[in-house]
């Protein structure tokens, strides 16, 4: 009976392709990335599912000002099983921004299909994981088969800037009970052979170090923000890497990571010492290291130098995210996804820690195991993002076995 119905997902395949690339047709960038929302995708959606077999097809729609029709739209598609356990597959519609259009080879909006590759902006984040999951239940649907466990399929808006319209408004409104089980196939590890089952936490620190803007030629009359900010960037770094240098091999990479990422524009000629600078710093935290020890690191040595230099360093901590504790490895979900694998690939799936985040800490936050899975290349945000067709094929097979096997 399964062979027939994975048999009928790869007759499928090139359905799975065109629906894809119609989709990653309609731009569904957020506004708080100057977007206009994802409510065009979703009446894409809606009409598309319609002669999936669902038996029930939900909006949950959050109201949202910012764009023109007013709100996010989250879609909840049910396919009912022989019992009343539920498989619960989560991925979203929203995409982030294209970036700059000289570093794509084709337009991000006119998707293409090469070397077995749709190219496209959201064609892996989250496209391909949204194909798969859909036509799980259009593949069951046509084989006549009706799976051992309930399949739900959630569809949600604003993953991408924070998930209050998108994942936490349809926890908020009761959506997903705690005895569903939770996939969320939006990253993949070593492509397809590791199941996510922890995240790091994370804070985002901003500095900004006022000076004293003054002429090049004559530096005793300033304080370079440039060379305080140089001082203190390379000295909290340092003792960062030294204070937290412990690892947890669960996560890949195994150890905290201290990143200093975004450098604001300072002046805008050579021979003006400059009175302000700005950087900002991604931190990634193993659950040994609390982030109130980072932070106080970050705040000893900018008073530290700010005496020593009189620059006032100043600190914001935009994005601080604590993640609750993993899910089991013997939790429901981790040994079926990791049978359902076996079954479809011959892989062993291992688990793993990530230092990314994804929405299935929202729902380990409310005490609902969830696991993170799906096979890709992880391009993720880049120019030339792109999804292999074969992995949308696979990963969907895998959701089949996931929801027919006892």
């Amino acid at each position: 009976m399964q062979n027939d119905v994975l048999q009928t997902v790869e007759e499928l395949r090139d359905e799975m392709k065109e629906s894809l690339m119609e989709m990653l047709k309609i731009p569904a960038v957020g506004p708080d990335s100057d977007g206009d929302g994802e409510a065009e995708r979703a009446k894409f959606l809606m009409d598309h599912i319609k002669t999936f077999g669902f038996v029930e097809i939900k909006r949950y729609d959050a109201k949202d000002e910012r764009t023109s029709s007013g709100i996010r739209p989250n879609i909840v598609a049910l396919k009912k099983g022989k019992t009343d356990k539920t498989v619960t597959i989560i991925a979203h519609m929203d995409i982030v921004p294209e970036g700059d259009l000289d570093e794509w080879d084709t337009d991000p909006y006119e998707p293409v299909f090469k070397d077995g590759k749709i190219y496209g902006r959201g064609a892996e984040d989250n496209g391909q994981a949204l194909m798969s999951a859909l036509y799980a239940a259009k593949a069951l649907t046509i084989s006549g088969i009706t799976p051992e466990y309930n399949l739900k399929v959630i569809l949600v808006s604003d993953e991408e800037t924070g998930s209050t319209y998108g994942v936490d408004h349809l926890l908020n409104e009761g959506v997903i009970s705690p005895d569903e089980i939770v996939v969320v196939p939006d990253h993949s590890e070593e492509k397809g052979k590791k199941i996510v089952i922890s995240e790091k936490s994370a804070t985002w620190v901003k500095i900004i170090v006022h000076g004293k803007q003054g002429h090049a030629a004559i530096p005793a009359t300033a304080i370079n923000a440039n060379r305080v900010m140089a001082k203190y960037q390379y000295e909290v770094d340092t003792i960062l890497h030294k204070k937290f240098n412990q690892n947890n091999e669960l996560f890949s990479p195994p150890n905290c990571t201290f990143e200093p990422t975004k450098r604001e524009k300072n002046v805008p000629n050579t021979n003006t010492i400059p009175g302000k600078e700005i950087q900002s710093f991604d931190c990634r935290l193993i659950p040994e290291v609390p982030i109130s020890e980072v932070k106080k690191v970050f705040k000893d040595k900018a008073k530290e130098i700010s005496d020593e230099t009189g620059a006032n360093i100043e600190l914001i901590f935009p994005m601080e995210k604590v993640t609750p504790p993993g899910t089991s490895e013997d939790a429901e979900v981790v040994k079926k996804l990791k049978s359902a694998i076996k079954s479809v690939t011959g892989i062993d799936a291992k688990v793993c820690g990530i230092g990314g985040g994804t929405v299935a800490s929202h729902f380990r936050d409310r005490g609902i195991p969830a696991a993170v899975w799906a096979t890709s290349d992880e391009v993720p945000h880049q120019p030339n993002e792109y999804s292999v067709l074969d992995y949308m094929v696979n990963d969907c097979k895998v959701f089949v076995s996931l929801v027919t096997s006892d």
